[in-house]
């Protein structure tokens, strides 16, 4: 009985210290995007006072209005949108078919391709990034244009997210598969009415990266984006910090507006995202 209380007692213990753990680490997390919050709604002499303050003594949100007079954010926004929506769902649907491939059918070399595709992971971006330039602009004569940032996504959505739907349909029963067969089905068939609802959290953990990747992606909007009107909020933001540096209060108005979105779109898929992740690998 002793034993059982002291158990007992040793778990509280350890979940009160887990939770104290979490709270510090939620603390730390939010604290920087409070800070820029709460920077957004003062004005540079408050920004810069010493001590700071925590909170702001008067809420000017109309700087928001006065920073969008300098910081077009719904021109940025629809053209990163441009980007964003073909290349996601692009991304996806083509990794999925690659996953659904790599784990189900059966083909000579599947091994050897796979470890090339998972590979490939270890290649540092900056490394395919002059030759590609070459390609887009001498071969194909593309050049401010969206299409660099779009067409890539129509192949195969990136190995990582090949692997990740791979391990995910591993997780699927086989039998299911045999089933269908049995009763006809075909491989389209197959991965659009078993494999597609079974994988749904892997998928839109897929999306979720994609997004991600396309909202940050600053090195190559500005490799490949010149003209000021196909400015993306990436690209926006650097010019506008540019442009008003000494502005503090403007820059961390539009720096809070360009990740909102993305803020808001992982929130919407965070309990899928969550699940996709501790799923995916569960089987070798």
């Amino acid at each position: 009985m002793s034993s059982y209380k002291n158990r007992i007692r040793h778990e509280k213990i350890f979940n009160c210290f887990s939770f104290a753990g979490l709270v510090l680490i939620t603390v730390a997390v939010i604290f920087p995007v409070w800070w820029i919050f709460r920077s957004s709604l003062m004005n540079n002499a408050e920004l810069f006072a010493w001590p700071p303050s925590f909170y702001p003594k008067r809420w000017l949100f109309s700087n928001y209005a006065q920073a969008l007079k300098y910081f077009p954010f719904w021109r940025y926004f629809s053209n990163t949108m441009i980007i964003i929506v073909p290349s996601v769902i692009a991304g996806t649907c083509t990794a999925t078919l690659c996953g659904y491939a790599f784990a189900r059918l059966r083909f000579p070399g599947k091994r050897f391709i796979f470890s090339l595709c998972v590979g490939s992971m270890l290649l540092p971006n900056i490394v395919t990034l002059v030759p590609l330039y070459i390609m887009w602009t001498r071969f194909f004569g593309i050049v401010d244009s969206y299409l660099p940032l779009i067409l890539p996504f129509f192949c195969g959505g990136g190995a990582f997210n090949i692997f990740l739907i791979r391990q995910f349909i591993r997780t699927v029963p086989r039998e299911l598969d045999e089933a269908a067969i049995i009763d006809g089905a075909g491989y389209w068939t197959i991965l659009t009415r078993i494999i597609v609802p079974a994988i749904k959290p892997a998928m839109i953990v897929v999306a979720l990266l994609l997004f991600i990747l396309l909202w940050n992606d600053l090195l190559q909007q500005t490799i490949y984006i010149h003209s000021t009107s196909k400015f993306t909020i990436a690209i926006g933001l650097i010019q506008f910090k540019g442009s008003l540096y000494t502005d503090w209060s403007m820059l961390m108005c539009a720096t809070c507006m360009s990740f909102v979105p993305g803020l808001v779109f992982y929130l919407i898929g965070q309990k899928y995202f969550v699940e996709g992740i501790v799923l995916t690998g569960m089987k070798n």
